[in-house]
């Protein structure tokens, strides 16, 4: 029966149509086995369940709901540092292998929301390492070139999706794991923001930095993942409880932070190079706005990870074993963890004084934008390349993505097409912590843009779902008409509490738009009249707290009242007190504050 899925793309809109449309869940997971055959590289995974075993679960499953079960009979392997009951957790290491009695918090997550494991897949030992070779097993081959290292710590579960050999994978993102493969695979990385999955069930690399990561097809489908696995686990130490929002439109405008000239490092690299151009003039095109900073602090935090008393901390988790000299560890990777037993207690905390300057040097600048964005990768490693030097390649594969996990950032790596030479495209858009859903946002609207193929696959991005445009429980919709709106000076102080973008609107004919004469920045003044016209507005919706702190904030004559909506729907929103008119100038003409600015200008 699988035959006739031979050719199905295995992004999970696709396979939940074909499930709509009765194919049977059994078949598709015959259809992974096959894939697996096919593919023929025993590098990717280390341990495989049985299609038995795994076919025995996804009949068990109840009748199809993908409202009450997300990911219902989806397919996905999970990186072998990350448990698995019944199936042994190795950490690449054989020394370490032991067969866990239950289920790391997300992957039960997952399963409960009715995914299928399928397997424990490759990584580079101890998750330490960019490359993906650093394995005593085989190693996985990149899915596009086998010339090319595949990419790592999690090399074995970026390969299978990029296979299309599953859905999803776990893997995990220390320095850049769960960004580096995606790129080098032309998939999606999505790095959260540390401790929003549980690490209960992970075998740690450096525990303050660690966090699951979900590599997928497309965006859509990593968030969805993430939405999923995202549950607060009171039993980690390090959890956050921050509920990822559904993937909405991001907003019209975004400030978008790039490496200056001075400080963009390709290795010579010029195909890159274009490539990250022609991902800046899309996003343009999408409506950022894009200015250039100089990366040399971010770099600077990046090179404490491994230049620093971090690595002691990965010799704290494998201490014991990096003790016995008759322990199967990969030479290199011994090398490197070694090298934390350099590092003391004094190192330490100076290392987190340094950590906290170069943050406070940073935040101003990131104050003033939404996103960074940089490459994924600043240039492709051959296996060639490792085997002449096994840890200078590394170094440069972590050259983007090293300080974001040190400074609190989540990301997600985007494929953008091909470069020149036919190898693959990316960038990794950035955010602050809690602000996963606006880098999804837009990079869901840059891999629509590009349209790229998925991963290895002959497959393209399947039509766009439509996307919730309103607030969810616990939020408010409200509406900003001047100097809050996207792109705005004061956008900030809905951003900054958590505030989300929902959609463009109009107001009913019924008001007038004024400057107010007065005020630290320009700004409007809207007001209801018995005639006026139709005014250009955004509508953000704010938690509970969100919004009570920022209407604290809010300065007279400014003050929230009831709009009405061209459709006639309302909405809380701004409006301007009488007295707060003198000396305005009325702008009502012009249907909006940026046209106004936009004809001023």
């Amino acid at each position: 029966m699988s035959g006739a899925h031979k050719h199905l793309s295995f992004d999970i809109a696709t396979l939940h149509a074909a499930f709509a449309d009765r194919a049977a869940p059994a078949d598709i997971i015959a259809e992974v086995y096959r894939r697996i055959a096919a593919v023929d590289d025993p590098g990717i995974f280390l341990h495989l369940r049985p299609c038995s075993e795994c076919i025995a679960e996804a009949v068990a499953l109840p009748p199809f709901d993908p409202e009450a079960m997300p990911l219902w009979g989806i397919p996905f392997a999970i990186k072998d540092n990350i448990d698995l009951a019944g199936s042994p957790t190795t950490a690449a290491c054989p020394a370490f292998s032991h067969e866990p009695d239950t289920d790391a918090f997300a992957v039960a997550t997952l399963k409960a929301a009715g995914a299928i494991p399928i397997g424990k897949t490759n990584l580079d030992q101890f998750a330490t390492g960019l490359v993906g070779l650093r394995t005593p097993y085989q190693p996985p081959k990149n899915a596009l070139d086998p010339d090319i290292v595949p990419g790592g710590s999690s090399s074995g579960s970026a390969v299978a999706v990029a296979h299309g050999i599953v859905s999803f994978a776990l893997g995990t993102d220390t320095a850049g794991s769960g960004r580096v493969p995606a790129a080098l695979n032309n998939i999606v990385g999505l790095k959260p923001t540390l401790g929003t999955i549980s690490s209960i069930g992970v075998v740690p690399a450096c525990r303050t930095l660690d966090t699951i990561s979900v590599f997928a097809l497309t965006v859509p489908d990593a968030w969805r993942v993430f939405q999923v696995a995202a549950r607060h686990d009171a039993a980690d130490a390090f959890a956050r409880n921050i509920p990822p929002p559904p993937l909405v439109a991001p907003p019209p405008s975004v400030k978008i932070a790039v490496p200056d000239d001075a400080t963009r490092e390709f290795f010579g690299d010029t195909a890159q190079a274009a490539s990250f151009d022609t991902a800046l003039e899309r996003l343009v095109a999408l409506g950022a706005e894009i200015t250039e900073l100089d990366f040399t602090p971010f770099f600077e935090v990046s090179a404490m990870l491994y230049g620093g008393p971090w690595v002691a901390e990965r010799l704290s988790a494998i201490e014991s074993l990096m003790q016995d000299a008759s322990t199967t560890l990969h030479p290199v990777t011994r090398r490197i963890i070694s090298g934390g037993a350099q590092f003391s207690a004094v190192d330490a905390f100076r290392g987190i004084y340094r950590l906290a300057e170069l943050k406070r040097k940073t935040a101003p600048l990131l104050a003033e934008v939404d996103l960074l964005c940089v490459p994924s990768i600043p240039t492709f490693q051959t296996l060639a390349d490792i085997e002449a030097d096994p840890v200078g390649p590394n170094s440069r594969l972590g050259t983007y993505t090293n300080f974001v996990n040190l400074m609190d950032l989540c990301g997600v790596a985007v494929p953008t097409g091909p470069r020149s030479d036919g190898r693959p495209g990316s960038v990794t858009l950035i955010a602050p912590a809690g602000r996963d859903g606006l880098a999804a946002a837009l990079a869901e609207c840059l891999q629509r843009d590009s349209a790229p193929r998925l991963g290895a696959t002959t497959h393209y991005l399947p039509p766009i779902a439509s996307l919730p445009a309103g607030p969810l429980p616990g939020e408010t919709a409200l509406a900003v008409v001047g100097a809050h709106m996207s792109g705005m000076p004061l956008n900030r102080e809905l951003t900054s509490r958590a505030g989300r973008y929902l959609r463009k609107a109009r107001t009913a004919p019924t008001y007038r738009l004024f400057a107010l004469a007065a005020g630290a920045s320009a700004r409007p003044g809207m007001v209801r009249a018995g005639t006026g016209k139709a005014i250009d507005l955004e509508i953000w919706a704010l938690p509970a707290q969100g919004l009570a702190d920022f209407l604290v904030s809010i300065p007279p004559p400014l003050s929230i009242g009831t709009i009405t909506l061209a459709d006639g729907g309302e909405v809380k929103g701004f409006l301007v007190e009488e007295a707060g008119l003198d000396g305005a100038k009325e702008i009502t003409e012009y249907g909006g504050w940026r046209t106004y600015l936009q004809r001023e200008a």
